[in-house]
């Protein structure tokens, strides 16, 4: 990546304890990597502070802050007004990680009546909704986690009238593509989309135009192919934009195509 210009990790779990012990140490190497900014996403109220203090001692990453919907067992009616309040006080980049995560893994749960299941995404619709409304008060953007619910999360975002951002881990159709570029936002391309079988993914590069993208990780997971089974790291972003570049055999260089990613980042990010 040497000699190709700047790319940023739009979405990256740097604050989980798991860097702990190297966190420093990797973003040395991602600055020497043209690394140059990390959005890291609040998922509950227990690590917004901590988010926030790394985003002060390291000028690299920036915070954003969020009701994660897998976290909701976590959440507590008074942390939409704490999320308000750190809007007001904390410089922030974007509203996330929020959305809607649909997803029913079956061989790994107990059996949940249709009923609960339905009470648990009524809970999951109302924090998204109301983030909905902090990050349209605060004219913040977005960085939505869709799972089984892309339509849904559609039908939100166009109602909400907000800044767009950023479908992380986009992994809905070609269709649902679309009606989220219309409203503005873009999609997250990340270690997902570095593996040969993932072909319905990777088929979408090409459908779609080069100012629909994104980098990210989501570091520490889903790692890229050629480090499957391991924590993920912000530093891998740098294969991922390689696999991009791979994969996008249209006309642009990769230098250009490397640029235009950055520029596509700077689109929802006016503050990094």
């Amino acid at each position: 990546m040497s000699g190709m210009g700047k790319i940023i990790d739009t979405h990256c779990h740097l604050d989980f304890p798991v860097f702990d012990e190297d966190r420093d140490l990797i973003l040395k190497n991602c600055q020497d990597n043209n690394i140059d900014a990390i959005v890291v996403p609040g998922v509950n109220h227990k690590n917004w502070q901590r988010v926030i203090s790394l985003s002060r001692q390291y000028e690299i990453i920036h915070p954003a802050l969020g009701l994660h919907p897998c976290f909701l067992h976590e959440h507590q009616a008074d942390d939409l007004d704490k999320l308000a309040q750190l809007c007001d006080t904390e410089s922030l980049v974007a509203i996330g990680e929020i959305g809607l995560d649909f997803y029913d893994n079956k061989r790994h749960k107990k059996p949940v009546s249709e009923s609960d299941r339905e009470i648990v995404r009524d809970q999951q619709r109302h924090y998204f909704s109301e983030q909905l409304q902090i990050a349209r008060q605060y004219q913040l953007p977005v960085l939505i986690h869709a799972r089984k619910s892309h339509d849904e999360v559609i039908q939100y975002l166009k109602a909400a009238q907000l800044q767009p951002g950023i479908i992380h881990a986009f992994s809905g159709s070609y269709e649902q593509a679309r009606e989220y570029l219309k409203l503005g936002f873009k999609l997250g391309f990340g270690g997902a989309y570095t593996y040969p079988k993932a072909s319905k993914l990777r088929s979408l590069l090409l459908r779609l135009p080069l100012d629909a993208w994104v980098l990210e990780t989501d570091a520490p997971d889903m790692s890229p192919v050629d480090h499957h089974g391991e924590r993920n790291s912000p530093l891998y972003l740098t294969e991922i934009a390689q696999e991009f570049i791979s994969l996008y055999t249209a006309e642009p260089a990769s230098e250009k195509i490397i640029m235009q990613l950055h520029h596509n980042t700077r689109d929802v990010f006016s503050t990094i």
